[in-house]
Protein backbone atom coordinates (compact mmCIF):
# COMPACT_ATOMS: atom_id res chain seq x y z
CA UNK A 1 0.00 0.00 0.00
CA UNK A 2 1.40 3.45 -0.77
CA UNK A 3 0.79 6.47 1.01
CA UNK A 4 0.18 9.78 -1.13
CA UNK A 5 2.57 12.51 -1.25
CA UNK A 6 2.11 15.15 1.43
CA UNK A 7 0.68 18.69 -0.02
CA UNK A 8 0.46 16.81 -3.33
CA UNK A 9 -3.03 17.95 -4.15
CA UNK A 10 -3.27 21.47 -4.57
CA UNK A 11 -5.06 24.49 -6.37
CA UNK A 12 -4.00 28.08 -7.75
CA UNK A 13 -1.45 30.38 -5.63
CA UNK A 14 -4.51 32.35 -4.74
CA UNK A 15 -6.61 29.52 -3.06
CA UNK A 16 -6.52 27.16 -0.68
CA UNK A 17 -4.68 24.06 -0.94
CA UNK A 18 -7.05 20.76 -0.35
CA UNK A 19 -4.71 18.25 1.05
CA UNK A 20 -4.82 14.70 1.20
CA UNK A 21 -6.46 13.55 4.22
CA UNK A 22 -5.65 9.41 5.67
CA UNK A 23 -8.01 7.63 6.80
CA UNK A 24 -9.70 9.66 9.59
CA UNK A 25 -12.49 8.52 12.44
CA UNK A 26 -15.21 10.76 12.92
CA UNK A 27 -14.06 11.99 15.76
CA UNK A 28 -11.12 13.39 14.25
CA UNK A 29 -12.88 14.73 11.70
CA UNK A 30 -14.57 17.24 14.07
CA UNK A 31 -13.21 20.59 15.64
CA UNK A 32 -11.57 21.82 12.62
CA UNK A 33 -8.90 18.58 12.26
CA UNK A 34 -9.73 18.51 8.79
CA UNK A 35 -9.94 21.88 8.15
CA UNK A 36 -8.92 23.41 4.73
CA UNK A 37 -4.98 24.60 4.75
CA UNK A 38 -4.22 28.10 3.62
CA UNK A 39 -1.78 28.58 0.82
CA UNK A 40 0.14 30.74 2.96
CA UNK A 41 -0.77 33.04 6.08
CA UNK A 42 -0.25 36.25 7.27
CA UNK A 43 2.67 34.86 10.15
CA UNK A 44 4.11 32.89 7.33
CA UNK A 45 4.78 35.75 5.02
CA UNK A 46 5.84 37.92 7.91
CA UNK A 47 8.65 35.39 9.01
CA UNK A 48 9.94 34.89 5.34
CA UNK A 49 10.30 38.55 4.87
CA UNK A 50 11.86 39.63 8.21
CA UNK A 51 14.38 36.65 8.43
CA UNK A 52 15.20 36.96 4.57
CA UNK A 53 16.34 40.53 5.36
CA UNK A 54 19.76 38.37 6.33
CA UNK A 55 19.96 38.08 2.76
CA UNK A 56 20.21 41.49 2.36
CA UNK A 57 22.93 42.49 4.21
CA UNK A 58 25.07 40.04 2.28
CA UNK A 59 23.70 41.39 -0.87
CA UNK A 60 24.33 45.57 0.33
CA UNK A 61 27.92 44.55 1.38
CA UNK A 62 28.26 42.94 -2.08
CA UNK A 63 27.16 45.43 -4.58
CA UNK A 64 29.16 48.20 -2.46
CA UNK A 65 32.26 47.23 -2.98
CA UNK A 66 32.42 46.30 -6.37
CA UNK A 67 31.27 50.61 -6.83
CA UNK A 68 33.94 51.66 -3.89
CA UNK A 69 36.75 49.96 -5.85
CA UNK A 70 36.13 52.45 -8.73
CA UNK A 71 35.16 55.47 -7.23
CA UNK A 72 38.20 57.96 -6.87
CA UNK A 73 37.50 59.23 -3.54
CA UNK A 74 37.79 56.00 -2.21
CA UNK A 75 40.82 55.19 -4.39
CA UNK A 76 42.08 58.75 -2.80
CA UNK A 77 41.67 57.97 0.87
CA UNK A 78 42.77 54.01 0.78
CA UNK A 79 44.90 53.49 -2.65
CA UNK A 80 48.57 54.42 -4.09
CA UNK A 81 49.49 57.40 -6.13
CA UNK A 82 51.19 56.37 -8.98
CA UNK A 83 54.08 59.20 -9.18
CA UNK A 84 53.92 59.68 -12.93
CA UNK A 85 50.13 60.24 -13.96
CA UNK A 86 49.22 61.96 -10.48
CA UNK A 87 46.08 59.28 -9.92
CA UNK A 88 45.27 57.05 -7.33
CA UNK A 89 45.06 53.18 -7.63
CA UNK A 90 44.59 50.03 -6.37
CA UNK A 91 47.22 47.30 -6.56
CA UNK A 92 45.84 43.55 -7.59
CA UNK A 93 46.70 42.48 -3.99
CA UNK A 94 45.41 45.65 -2.07
CA UNK A 95 42.23 45.36 -3.75
CA UNK A 96 42.03 41.41 -3.69
CA UNK A 97 42.48 41.63 0.12
CA UNK A 98 39.79 45.17 0.48
CA UNK A 99 37.52 42.72 -1.66
CA UNK A 100 38.21 39.41 -0.24
CA UNK A 101 38.67 39.65 3.49
CA UNK A 102 34.95 39.76 3.61
CA UNK A 103 34.69 36.69 2.92
CA UNK A 104 37.45 35.25 5.26
CA UNK A 105 34.49 36.63 7.72
CA UNK A 106 31.92 34.60 6.27
CA UNK A 107 34.09 32.15 6.49
CA UNK A 108 34.74 32.24 10.30
CA UNK A 109 30.88 33.14 10.71
CA UNK A 110 29.93 30.14 9.21
CA UNK A 111 32.11 27.84 11.90
CA UNK A 112 30.99 30.23 14.76
CA UNK A 113 26.90 29.65 14.02
CA UNK A 114 26.58 25.92 13.90
CA UNK A 115 27.80 25.18 17.70
CA UNK A 116 25.59 28.22 18.11
CA UNK A 117 22.23 27.78 16.63
CA UNK A 118 22.20 24.11 17.93
CA UNK A 119 22.81 25.53 21.33
CA UNK A 120 20.61 28.95 21.32
CA UNK A 121 18.79 28.47 18.80
CA UNK A 122 17.49 29.80 15.29
CA UNK A 123 16.24 33.22 15.85
CA UNK A 124 18.23 34.44 18.81
CA UNK A 125 22.08 34.26 17.67
CA UNK A 126 20.69 36.02 14.17
CA UNK A 127 20.22 39.19 16.73
CA UNK A 128 23.78 38.21 17.97
CA UNK A 129 25.53 38.21 14.53
CA UNK A 130 23.90 41.88 13.24
CA UNK A 131 25.63 43.46 17.02
CA UNK A 132 28.61 41.56 15.08
CA UNK A 133 27.87 42.81 11.66
CA UNK A 134 27.36 46.77 13.27
CA UNK A 135 30.97 46.66 14.93
CA UNK A 136 32.38 46.45 11.40
CA UNK A 137 30.52 48.73 10.04
CA UNK A 138 30.99 51.12 12.86
CA UNK A 139 35.38 50.17 11.86
CA UNK A 140 34.92 51.09 8.17
CA UNK A 141 32.72 54.47 8.52
CA UNK A 142 35.68 55.52 11.11
CA UNK A 143 38.14 54.71 8.83
CA UNK A 144 39.97 57.98 7.04
CA UNK A 145 43.38 56.57 5.03
CA UNK A 146 44.06 53.35 6.69
CA UNK A 147 42.80 50.97 4.03
CA UNK A 148 44.07 47.94 6.46
CA UNK A 149 40.85 49.49 8.61
CA UNK A 150 39.07 48.82 5.83
CA UNK A 151 39.91 45.53 5.47
CA UNK A 152 39.38 44.80 9.41
CA UNK A 153 36.13 46.02 9.38
CA UNK A 154 35.33 44.26 6.05
CA UNK A 155 35.86 41.40 8.20
CA UNK A 156 34.15 41.78 11.32
CA UNK A 157 30.79 42.47 8.72
CA UNK A 158 31.64 39.30 7.45
CA UNK A 159 31.33 37.38 10.41
CA UNK A 160 28.28 38.41 10.67
CA UNK A 161 26.77 37.59 7.54
CA UNK A 162 28.50 34.17 7.22
CA UNK A 163 26.34 33.36 10.19
CA UNK A 164 23.54 34.75 8.87
CA UNK A 165 23.84 32.65 5.73
CA UNK A 166 23.77 29.51 7.74
CA UNK A 167 21.02 30.72 10.27
CA UNK A 168 18.55 32.29 7.59
CA UNK A 169 18.57 29.54 5.14
CA UNK A 170 18.44 26.94 8.02
CA UNK A 171 15.75 28.74 10.36
CA UNK A 172 13.22 29.34 7.27
CA UNK A 173 13.65 25.84 5.98
CA UNK A 174 12.80 24.41 9.34
CA UNK A 175 9.93 26.98 10.22
CA UNK A 176 7.74 27.16 6.77
CA UNK A 177 5.39 24.62 5.52
CA UNK A 178 6.63 22.17 3.28
CA UNK A 179 4.04 23.17 0.63
CA UNK A 180 5.70 26.99 0.22
CA UNK A 181 9.09 25.83 1.68
CA UNK A 182 10.52 26.45 -1.69
CA UNK A 183 9.56 29.88 -1.91
CA UNK A 184 9.66 30.81 1.71
CA UNK A 185 13.49 29.59 1.58
CA UNK A 186 14.59 31.47 -2.06
CA UNK A 187 13.18 34.62 -0.28
CA UNK A 188 16.87 34.84 1.58
CA UNK A 189 18.25 35.30 -2.33
CA UNK A 190 15.60 37.72 -3.71
CA UNK A 191 16.65 40.03 -0.71
CA UNK A 192 20.27 39.16 -1.65
CA UNK A 193 19.43 40.67 -4.83
CA UNK A 194 17.81 43.80 -3.62
CA UNK A 195 20.47 44.56 -1.25
CA UNK A 196 22.85 44.19 -4.51
CA UNK A 197 20.50 46.61 -6.61
CA UNK A 198 20.09 49.10 -3.59
CA UNK A 199 23.71 49.56 -2.87
CA UNK A 200 24.48 50.00 -7.04
CA UNK A 201 22.12 52.71 -7.18
CA UNK A 202 23.31 54.40 -3.76
CA UNK A 203 27.05 54.29 -5.25
CA UNK A 204 25.53 55.82 -8.31
CA UNK A 205 24.06 59.23 -6.15
CA UNK A 206 27.06 59.39 -4.08
CA UNK A 207 30.15 58.36 -6.43
CA UNK A 208 30.46 61.89 -7.76
CA UNK A 209 30.81 63.77 -4.32
CA UNK A 210 34.06 65.16 -3.39
CA UNK A 211 34.28 63.52 -0.13
CA UNK A 212 34.40 60.73 1.81
CA UNK A 213 30.45 60.98 1.94
CA UNK A 214 30.66 59.22 -1.72
CA UNK A 215 31.56 55.96 0.33
CA UNK A 216 30.55 56.78 3.95
CA UNK A 217 26.55 57.19 3.05
CA UNK A 218 26.65 53.71 1.17
CA UNK A 219 28.33 52.55 3.82
CA UNK A 220 26.66 53.52 7.02
CA UNK A 221 23.13 51.93 5.16
CA UNK A 222 24.42 48.88 6.73
CA UNK A 223 23.21 50.01 10.73
CA UNK A 224 19.87 51.08 9.01
CA UNK A 225 19.64 46.84 7.30
CA UNK A 226 20.74 45.56 10.68
CA UNK A 227 18.46 47.43 12.99
CA UNK A 228 15.46 46.04 10.54
CA UNK A 229 16.58 42.59 11.17
CA UNK A 230 17.10 42.91 14.62
CA UNK A 231 14.05 44.85 15.27
CA UNK A 232 11.46 42.36 13.06
CA UNK A 233 13.00 38.79 14.71
CA UNK A 234 10.83 39.96 17.93
CA UNK A 235 7.63 39.49 15.86
CA UNK A 236 8.63 35.72 14.55
CA UNK A 237 8.70 32.35 15.96
CA UNK A 238 11.50 30.07 16.83
CA UNK A 239 11.96 26.94 14.72
CA UNK A 240 9.56 24.63 15.28
CA UNK A 241 11.78 21.97 14.70
CA UNK A 242 14.30 23.23 17.30
CA UNK A 243 11.12 23.91 20.01
CA UNK A 244 10.11 20.55 19.36
CA UNK A 245 13.88 18.79 19.78
CA UNK A 246 14.25 21.06 22.76
CA UNK A 247 11.22 19.28 24.69
CA UNK A 248 8.31 22.56 24.20
CA UNK A 249 5.60 20.28 22.76
CA UNK A 250 2.97 22.39 23.35
CA UNK A 251 4.86 25.71 21.83
CA UNK A 252 5.86 23.31 18.41
CA UNK A 253 2.35 22.63 18.22
CA UNK A 254 1.47 26.82 18.67
CA UNK A 255 3.81 27.50 15.88
CA UNK A 256 3.13 25.09 13.31
CA UNK A 257 -1.04 25.54 13.56
CA UNK A 258 -0.26 30.04 13.58
CA UNK A 259 2.31 29.15 10.89
CA UNK A 260 -0.09 26.69 8.98
CA UNK A 261 -3.30 28.81 10.41
CA UNK A 262 -5.45 25.69 11.11
CA UNK A 263 -6.06 24.44 14.85
CA UNK A 264 -3.90 23.00 17.13
CA UNK A 265 -5.50 19.69 16.64
CA UNK A 266 -5.29 19.71 12.92
CA UNK A 267 -4.22 16.38 11.03
CA UNK A 268 -1.47 17.80 9.60
CA UNK A 269 -0.11 19.60 12.62
CA UNK A 270 -0.65 16.21 14.52
CA UNK A 271 1.17 14.20 11.52
CA UNK A 272 4.19 16.42 11.29
CA UNK A 273 4.30 16.47 15.00
CA UNK A 274 5.26 12.71 14.64
CA UNK A 275 7.52 12.84 11.85
CA UNK A 276 9.71 15.01 13.97
CA UNK A 277 9.10 12.41 16.74
CA UNK A 278 10.87 9.52 14.92
CA UNK A 279 13.06 11.43 13.29
CA UNK A 280 14.17 12.52 16.63
CA UNK A 281 14.27 9.14 18.13
CA UNK A 282 15.98 7.80 14.97
CA UNK A 283 18.70 10.36 15.57
CA UNK A 284 19.36 10.15 18.90
CA UNK A 285 20.05 6.45 18.74
CA UNK A 286 22.60 6.88 15.96
CA UNK A 287 23.97 10.24 17.97
CA UNK A 288 24.72 8.58 21.37
CA UNK A 289 26.25 5.83 19.47
CA UNK A 290 28.82 8.77 18.07
CA UNK A 291 28.37 11.31 19.97
CA UNK A 292 32.15 12.69 18.98
CA UNK A 293 31.69 12.52 15.44
CA UNK A 294 29.47 15.12 14.20
CA UNK A 295 28.84 13.24 10.28
CA UNK A 296 27.81 10.01 12.12
CA UNK A 297 25.06 8.38 10.54
CA UNK A 298 23.91 6.86 7.35
CA UNK A 299 24.65 8.69 4.07
CA UNK A 300 25.09 11.74 6.41
CA UNK A 301 28.91 12.53 4.84
CA UNK A 302 27.69 11.73 1.24
CA UNK A 303 24.62 14.72 1.64
CA UNK A 304 26.86 16.86 3.61
CA UNK A 305 29.20 16.20 0.23
CA UNK A 306 26.56 17.24 -1.86
CA UNK A 307 25.42 19.94 0.05
CA UNK A 308 29.01 21.21 -0.50
CA UNK A 309 29.26 20.76 -4.05
CA UNK A 310 25.94 23.07 -3.78
CA UNK A 311 27.09 25.95 -2.60
CA UNK A 312 30.68 25.82 -4.53
CA UNK A 313 28.78 25.73 -7.37
CA UNK A 314 26.99 28.79 -6.56
CA UNK A 315 30.45 30.20 -6.28
CA UNK A 316 31.84 28.92 -9.50
CA UNK A 317 28.71 29.90 -11.67
CA UNK A 318 31.02 33.17 -12.21
CA UNK A 319 27.96 35.42 -10.90
CA UNK A 320 30.42 37.48 -8.34
CA UNK A 321 32.50 38.12 -11.58
CA UNK A 322 29.84 40.51 -12.26
CA UNK A 323 28.71 41.74 -8.84
CA UNK A 324 32.50 42.13 -7.50
CA UNK A 325 34.35 43.60 -10.42
CA UNK A 326 31.17 44.71 -12.49
CA UNK A 327 31.78 48.37 -12.14
CA UNK A 328 35.87 48.01 -13.46
CA UNK A 329 35.09 45.10 -15.91
CA UNK A 330 32.28 47.30 -17.98
CA UNK A 331 34.76 50.49 -17.62
CA UNK A 332 37.01 48.48 -19.18
CA UNK A 333 34.45 47.61 -22.47
CA UNK A 334 34.29 51.20 -23.43
CA UNK A 335 31.04 52.25 -21.72
CA UNK A 336 30.61 55.72 -20.83
CA UNK A 337 29.16 55.45 -17.26
CA UNK A 338 29.76 51.35 -15.64
CA UNK A 339 27.64 52.31 -12.57
CA UNK A 340 24.46 52.63 -15.15
CA UNK A 341 25.54 48.97 -16.84
CA UNK A 342 25.92 47.54 -12.57
CA UNK A 343 22.18 49.18 -11.96
CA UNK A 344 20.92 47.41 -14.96
CA UNK A 345 22.48 44.20 -13.90
CA UNK A 346 20.84 44.52 -10.70
CA UNK A 347 17.58 45.40 -11.72
CA UNK A 348 17.59 41.96 -13.99
CA UNK A 349 19.22 40.23 -11.20
CA UNK A 350 15.58 41.19 -9.14
CA UNK A 351 13.47 40.54 -11.85
CA UNK A 352 14.74 37.28 -12.25
CA UNK A 353 14.35 36.25 -9.00
CA UNK A 354 10.84 36.83 -8.98
CA UNK A 355 10.01 34.15 -11.54
CA UNK A 356 12.75 31.95 -9.73
CA UNK A 357 10.29 31.96 -6.72
CA UNK A 358 7.61 30.73 -8.71
CA UNK A 359 9.70 28.61 -10.20
CA UNK A 360 10.75 27.06 -6.88
CA UNK A 361 7.27 26.98 -5.86
CA UNK A 362 5.64 25.31 -8.80
CA UNK A 363 8.06 23.71 -10.87
CA UNK A 364 10.97 20.68 -10.51
CA UNK A 365 13.48 22.09 -8.40
CA UNK A 366 15.82 19.39 -10.80
CA UNK A 367 15.54 20.54 -14.20
CA UNK A 368 15.60 24.07 -13.42
CA UNK A 369 18.60 23.74 -11.82
CA UNK A 370 20.02 21.84 -14.40
CA UNK A 371 18.20 24.15 -16.68
CA UNK A 372 19.89 26.95 -15.49
CA UNK A 373 23.15 25.47 -15.31
CA UNK A 374 23.38 24.81 -19.41
CA UNK A 375 22.27 28.05 -19.81
CA UNK A 376 24.79 30.07 -18.11
CA UNK A 377 27.62 28.20 -19.87
CA UNK A 378 26.64 28.98 -23.27
CA UNK A 379 25.92 33.19 -21.54
CA UNK A 380 29.37 32.73 -20.70
CA UNK A 381 31.28 30.93 -24.02
CA UNK A 382 30.01 33.87 -25.53
CA UNK A 383 30.73 36.70 -23.19
CA UNK A 384 34.53 35.35 -23.09
CA UNK A 385 34.63 34.56 -26.99
CA UNK A 386 33.24 38.20 -28.07
CA UNK A 387 35.42 40.03 -25.10
CA UNK A 388 39.02 38.33 -26.21
CA UNK A 389 38.24 37.94 -29.68
CA UNK A 390 36.50 40.99 -30.99
CA UNK A 391 36.95 43.76 -28.09
CA UNK A 392 39.53 46.13 -28.75
CA UNK A 393 40.86 45.96 -25.37
CA UNK A 394 43.53 48.66 -25.79
CA UNK A 395 40.86 51.18 -27.04
CA UNK A 396 37.55 49.58 -26.28
CA UNK A 397 35.47 52.45 -27.91
CA UNK A 398 36.85 51.17 -31.13
CA UNK A 399 34.95 48.57 -30.62
CA UNK A 400 31.44 49.62 -29.37
CA UNK A 401 29.33 46.74 -30.79
CA UNK A 402 31.55 43.76 -28.70
CA UNK A 403 31.29 46.23 -25.43
CA UNK A 404 26.96 46.14 -26.28
CA UNK A 405 27.26 42.06 -27.32
CA UNK A 406 28.88 41.52 -23.47
CA UNK A 407 26.58 43.33 -21.33
CA UNK A 408 23.46 41.70 -23.23
CA UNK A 409 25.12 38.30 -22.63
CA UNK A 410 26.02 39.36 -19.08
CA UNK A 411 22.07 40.53 -18.38
CA UNK A 412 21.61 37.00 -19.91
CA UNK A 413 23.46 35.22 -17.73
CA UNK A 414 22.63 37.04 -14.74
CA UNK A 415 18.76 36.30 -15.55
CA UNK A 416 19.89 32.67 -16.20
CA UNK A 417 21.06 32.48 -12.34
CA UNK A 418 18.63 34.51 -10.81
CA UNK A 419 16.03 32.70 -11.92
CA UNK A 420 17.32 29.14 -11.07
CA UNK A 421 20.82 28.82 -9.11
CA UNK A 422 20.29 32.08 -7.25
CA UNK A 423 17.16 31.08 -5.07
CA UNK A 424 17.05 27.30 -5.58
CA UNK A 425 20.55 26.29 -4.01
CA UNK A 426 20.41 27.89 -0.59
CA UNK A 427 17.19 25.91 0.18
CA UNK A 428 18.33 22.78 -1.53
CA UNK A 429 21.51 22.92 0.17
CA UNK A 430 19.56 23.02 3.74
CA UNK A 431 17.37 20.10 2.35
CA UNK A 432 20.09 18.26 1.97
CA UNK A 433 21.13 18.49 5.31
CA UNK A 434 19.75 15.57 7.76
CA UNK A 435 17.49 16.43 10.70
CA UNK A 436 19.84 15.99 13.06
CA UNK A 437 23.01 17.25 11.83
CA UNK A 438 21.84 19.91 10.01
CA UNK A 439 22.99 22.81 11.44
CA UNK A 440 26.59 20.90 11.64
CA UNK A 441 26.58 20.00 7.72
CA UNK A 442 25.35 23.31 6.91
CA UNK A 443 28.18 25.33 8.74
CA UNK A 444 30.44 22.73 6.50
CA UNK A 445 28.57 23.93 3.17
CA UNK A 446 28.46 27.29 3.75
CA UNK A 447 32.35 27.31 4.80
CA UNK A 448 32.62 26.07 1.41
CA UNK A 449 30.41 28.25 -0.21
CA UNK A 450 33.33 31.62 1.85
CA UNK A 451 36.28 29.43 0.59
CA UNK A 452 35.31 29.59 -3.03
CA UNK A 453 33.98 33.63 -2.62
CA UNK A 454 37.26 34.49 -0.76
CA UNK A 455 39.39 32.80 -3.81
CA UNK A 456 37.53 34.14 -6.47
CA UNK A 457 37.20 37.67 -4.86
CA UNK A 458 40.98 37.97 -4.15
CA UNK A 459 42.52 35.86 -7.09
CA UNK A 460 40.26 37.51 -9.78
CA UNK A 461 42.29 40.47 -10.34
CA UNK A 462 45.28 38.38 -10.92
CA UNK A 463 43.37 36.32 -13.28
CA UNK A 464 41.88 38.63 -15.41
CA UNK A 465 45.51 40.36 -15.90
CA UNK A 466 46.89 37.00 -17.15
CA UNK A 467 44.10 35.64 -19.61
CA UNK A 468 41.56 38.96 -19.47
CA UNK A 469 38.03 37.38 -20.62
CA UNK A 470 39.21 34.04 -21.45
CA UNK A 471 37.89 33.39 -17.45
CA UNK A 472 34.98 33.15 -18.75
CA UNK A 473 35.33 30.11 -20.11
CA UNK A 474 36.56 28.52 -16.42
CA UNK A 475 33.20 29.57 -15.42
CA UNK A 476 31.95 27.82 -18.68
CA UNK A 477 33.38 24.49 -17.70
CA UNK A 478 32.05 24.84 -14.21
CA UNK A 479 28.66 25.47 -15.35
CA UNK A 480 28.66 22.29 -17.36
CA UNK A 481 29.60 20.47 -14.37
CA UNK A 482 26.59 21.53 -11.69
CA UNK A 483 24.81 20.28 -14.69
CA UNK A 484 25.48 16.68 -14.59
CA UNK A 485 25.83 16.88 -11.06
CA UNK A 486 22.42 18.11 -10.70
CA UNK A 487 21.16 15.70 -13.01
CA UNK A 488 23.05 12.63 -11.43
CA UNK A 489 23.45 12.93 -7.80
CA UNK A 490 20.41 15.53 -6.24
CA UNK A 491 16.56 14.11 -5.13
CA UNK A 492 13.51 15.85 -6.52
CA UNK A 493 12.72 18.36 -3.05
CA UNK A 494 9.89 20.04 -4.36
CA UNK A 495 6.75 19.43 -2.53
CA UNK A 496 8.60 16.94 -0.12
CA UNK A 497 8.80 17.50 3.81
CA UNK A 498 12.08 17.26 5.23
CA UNK A 499 11.63 13.98 6.72
CA UNK A 500 10.76 12.69 3.42
CA UNK A 501 13.84 13.88 2.12
CA UNK A 502 15.74 11.93 4.74
CA UNK A 503 14.40 8.61 3.75
CA UNK A 504 14.58 9.40 0.13
CA UNK A 505 18.42 9.70 0.94
CA UNK A 506 18.53 6.62 3.40
CA UNK A 507 16.73 4.63 0.69
CA UNK A 508 19.16 5.25 -1.88
CA UNK A 509 16.41 6.79 -4.64
CA UNK A 510 18.26 7.18 -7.60
CA UNK A 511 18.25 11.22 -8.81
CA UNK A 512 16.31 10.90 -12.12
CA UNK A 513 13.75 8.75 -10.47
CA UNK A 514 12.94 11.00 -7.35
CA UNK A 515 10.08 13.06 -8.52
CA UNK A 516 7.69 10.30 -8.66
CA UNK A 517 8.90 8.28 -5.85
CA UNK A 518 6.22 7.72 -3.58
CA UNK A 519 7.13 6.10 0.25
CA UNK A 520 5.92 2.50 0.60
CA UNK A 521 3.95 1.03 3.97
CA UNK A 522 7.45 -0.44 5.39
CA UNK A 523 9.19 2.84 5.18
CA UNK A 524 6.61 5.64 5.41
CA UNK A 525 7.93 7.02 8.58
CA UNK A 526 10.40 4.57 10.38
CA UNK A 527 13.93 5.49 10.98
CA UNK A 528 15.85 3.34 8.41
CA UNK A 529 19.39 2.06 8.93
CA UNK A 530 22.22 1.42 6.98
Amino acid sequence: MQEPKAFEAHTSPSTHLDLPSPIASVAEQQDGQDAVVPWLTWKAAIMGMVASIGGLLFGFDTGQISGFVAMSEFKRHFGQLDQRTGEYYFTTVRVGLIVGMFNIGNLSGALLAAPIADRLGRKRPILYFCVIYTLGTIVQVSAEYKWYQIVIGRCINGIGVGALSILVPLYTSETSPAHNRGMIVSGYQLYVTIGILIAYVVNFITESAKSTAAWRITMSLDFFWALLLGCGLFFIPESPKYAYRKGHTEQTRTIMSQLLGVPKNHRIVTEEMRKMSDKLEAGSSRHNQHRWKPFAGPRVLYRTFLAVLMLSFLQLTGANFFFYYGTTVFAATGLSNSYITQIILGAVNVACTLPGLYFSQRLSHRKCLTIGALWMSVCFLIFASVGHFLLDQEDPTRTPTAGTVMVVFACLFIAAFASTWGPMSWGESAALCPVQNRATCMAVATAANWVWNFLLAFFTPFITAAIDYRYGYVFAGCCLAMAATTYFFLLESHGRTLEELDTMYLLRVKAWKSKDWVADEEHRLEPIDS
